[in-house]
């Protein structure tokens, strides 16, 4: 069974997601279709260093970094602001989110997702006790904490220790699996690692909590990913819960904003349907579905 999210893509906002707010360094706001609200996004990654390239990108390492640490105190603070501002409804006064429905102006989650990969910042555990702490002294006790991830250092041990605290505060990893075969893998991530240690690694992180898959499928110089390639790539999800993972759901989505590459489109909204109808016919695992655009934005962000 597949679930659709198509019904505010109209939103100006779904296409812009930029990290550059205000002057902070660190924190920004974002209407995700994903989130399906008010995401506080986390960048823990200034300098824009990732360890993978991925062709579908929407970081603009163009750009110098005005900062490349994490200062705790400023990220505290940065926080601490945006989420008074979203509680108070202040923030929806601002021009970027005026005409932003009511519906959507609940924190739904505050989300680490920066310009690299979060789990490669040494304060990644610090960064998250601390989003967890003004989360219980804001009374937030619904909103999550999420962890956007290519799940690549999900079992190294300063990692593990943070995602002990994500799951004590309603938290949730979202874990990047864009392919089913180690050549489109590569040809779509340009990773720094093979397949399967990332198929690994969610595995045994889903061993110990509920996870959820995050699958941004494209048109490459105007093709899609064939039959073959989608078939591998549910054999990794069932690879994944054979072996003991517990997967929630499977986003399905693709792109929404310009990418780095110009060769990269958004699939029609038929065929992200029928990628999740594959999915749950050969896997019996829910996915959500969230379509996308062609429209050129100067922005990065997440989906």
């Amino acid at each position: 069974m597949s679930e659709k999210h198509n019904d505010d893509m109209s939103l100006p906002q779904h296409h812009n997601h930029s990290r550059d707010w205000r002057d902070n360094f660190y924190v920004y706001p974002v209407i995700s279709r994903r989130s399906k609200g008010l995401s506080v996004g986390i960048n823990l990654n200034p300098d824009k260093a990732c360890n993978f390239d991925c062709i579908y990108c929407q970081v603009d390492r163009t750009k110098q970094p005005r900062v490349r640490q994490v200062d705790l105190d400023i990220l505290r603070n940065e926080i601490t602001d945006l989420v008074s501002l979203a509680k108070s409804g202040a923030l929806f006064d601002d021009p970027q989110f005026v005409g932003v429905p009511e519906s959507l102006h609940r924190i739904n989650d505050m989300a680490f997702s920066g310009d690299g990969e979060p789990t490669t910042c040494p304060l990644f555990q610090q960064a998250v006790q601390l989003a967890a702490k003004i989360k219980r002294d804001a009374s937030l006790d619904a909103t999550k904490l999420v962890l956007i991830t290519d799940a690549c250092y999900l079992t190294k041990p300063a990692v593990q220790a943070g995602l002990e605290i994500l799951d004590e505060n309603n938290g949730e990893i979202w874990a990047k699996l864009d392919a089913g075969t180690q050549a489109y893998y590569q040809q779509i991530n340009r990773p720094n690692f093979p397949l399967q240690h990332v198929v690994e690694n969610i595995t045994a992180a889903a061993r110990v909590r509920p996870i959820v898959i995050q699958s941004l499928f494209m048109r490459v110089d105007g093709h899609g990913p064939d039959d073959a390639e989608i078939l591998a790539y549910t054999n990794r999800l069932n690879e994944i819960t054979q072996a003991g993972g517990n997967i929630s759901y499977v986003q399905v989505y693709t792109v929404a904003r310009k990418p780095t590459e110009t060769f990269v489109s958004a699939l029609s909204d038929a065929d992200v349907d029928e990628i999740a109808k594959e999915v749950t016919k050969r896997t019996s695992l829910r996915a959500e579905v969230f379509y996308g655009s062609n429209v050129a934005s100067d922005s990065a962000g997440n989906s």
